[in-house]
């Protein structure tokens, strides 16, 4: 038996975007479970990744089977939930699309986020490989359950656009910025 539908937010986007940073800051408000996408790869991802070659529709495979299987636990669980995937074609969210889904697309322009992932240094994803990663994208169409955040800004704004966008009830003594008084939402929730 299912229990009451709660959503599941897919944070996705091309790698230096801010999915990791921005998840975090939504899980933190909302009191949500979080699952970081890049910690489910399979090892091969991985050393693949780190030698510079972009992984291929067959490597991310088993990956984005993964991450369906957590949507997937939560959903039934009646649990909401946070996870990042950078979800970069609709194939690739068709896998994780659930009734309770919506995909939170962080974008920006090519120099902002290659300057982010110039400077960082704890991530095994190089620089080199974001060329692939624009060029695989291809963004949420109008028919998806998502919404598109300009990810320029600094996070806590980004998150605060997103609790406001899907009428989100943060945890009391919540840092959230923006939030919307309880009962109280002028925009339209996507349906879960």
């Amino acid at each position: 038996m299912i229990a009451t539908q709660q959503p599941v937010l897919v944070i996705m986007g091309v790698s230096g975007s801010g999915k990791s940073t921005v998840a975090g800051i939504l899980a933190g408000q909302l009191g949500w479970d979080l699952e970081e996408g890049d910690d489910l790869h399979p090892q091969e991802n991985i050393d693949k990744m780190s030698s510079g070659e972009a992984l291929n529709d067959e490597d991310r495979a088993p990956w984005l089977d993964t991450i369906s299987s957590w949507i997937i636990e939560h959903t039934m669980a009646g649990v909401p939930g946070i996870i990042t995937c950078s979800a970069l074609k609709r194939r690739y969210r068709d896998v994780l699309r659930e009734q309770n889904v919506i995909f939170v697309h962080l974008t920006g322009t090519k120099d902002l986020i290659g300057r982010r992932l110039a400077t960082r240094s704890d991530h095994y994803m190089p620089p080199a490989l974001l060329d692939s990663q624009v060029a695989t994208l291809e963004p949420p169409e109008a028919d998806e359950n998502a919404i598109t955040i300009d990810a320029g800004r600094k996070p806590a704004e980004e998150a605060a656009e997103i609790v406001r966008l899907l009428g989100l009830t943060p945890s009391p003594g919540s840092s959230a910025l923006g939030a919307p008084t309880p009962g109280r939402s002028s925009v339209a929730r996507p349906a879960v």
